[in-house]
């Protein structure tokens, strides 16, 4: 945590000097699911999508009029109900059935890197814009089933502990003063790391990847 903020005052004080900052607050309500790498004979499935929320500090620093690299710190829970179910036979023809129903929820600290393109004015005092680029980001807290520990060992313990994401978007910008302006938009997040362990040791299959996928519907205010 220490690191990431050291790292964002390093890029505002960096790019102030070059550039015209816009700093803001964003609210981001986000459906979030899971996707699986998996073979069939697993059954994983998606039980359900999930509503979670996003928050933190947006700033875009402008280095053309149309142009500006996009970054922030967001605070972002992900997750879903997930489920699988695998019988096999032993080498003594018995069957052995694993199976499991779980409901992920993971905390996030994001450091979003991406590029925004702006329009002109599409309306008086309104332009549109279009996101693109990905995200690093940090697990700060993680339970599974409402819990933190299960059968003695600390849930946070199965999950990795960074993620990257890919992130597609695009919104309006409306001019309300001189310096304000307030926005709105949909984002993608498509995950692009393995989110843990657990299912390949449980499965024995190392071929076994589960990703964090999410829709956000992001407004804020900007400065």
């Amino acid at each position: 945590m220490k690191k990431l903020t050291l790292l964002m005052l390093f890029l505002v004080a960096g790019f102030s000097a070059m550039a015209q900052v816009e700093i803001g607050l964003m609210l981001s309500p986000t459906i979030t699911g899971n996707r699986f790498i998996a073979e069939d004979r697993y059954n994983f499935e998606k039980e359900s999508s999930s509503l979670r929320l996003g928050v933190g500090v947006v700033a875009d620093y402008f280095f053309s009029q149309n142009y500006a690299f996009s970054t922030g710190l967001i605070y972002r829970s992900k997750g879903s109900e997930i489920s699988y179910n695998y019988t096999r036979e032993d080498g003594s023809g018995a069957t052995i059935s694993t199976s499991g129903k779980d409901d992920i929820s993971l905390q996030y600290i994001e450091l979003p890197v991406t590029l925004k393109l702006f329009t002109n004015e599409v309306a008086p005092g309104t332009i549109a814009y279009f996101q693109v680029g990905g995200s690093l980001n940090t697990k700060v807290a993680a339970q599974v089933n409402n819990k933190k520990v299960i059968d003695g060992d600390r849930v946070g313990k199965r999950f990795n502990i960074f993620e990257a994401d890919a992130i597609l978007g695009g919104g309006v910008e409306f001019q309300m003063g001189e310096s304000t302006k307030i926005f709105g938009g949909i984002t993608y997040h498509r995950g692009l790391t393995d989110i843990d362990d657990y299912y390949e040791k449980q499965l024995g299959d190392n071929n076994i990847a589960l990703k964090n996928n999410g829709v956000s519907i992001d407004v804020g205010v900007k400065f």
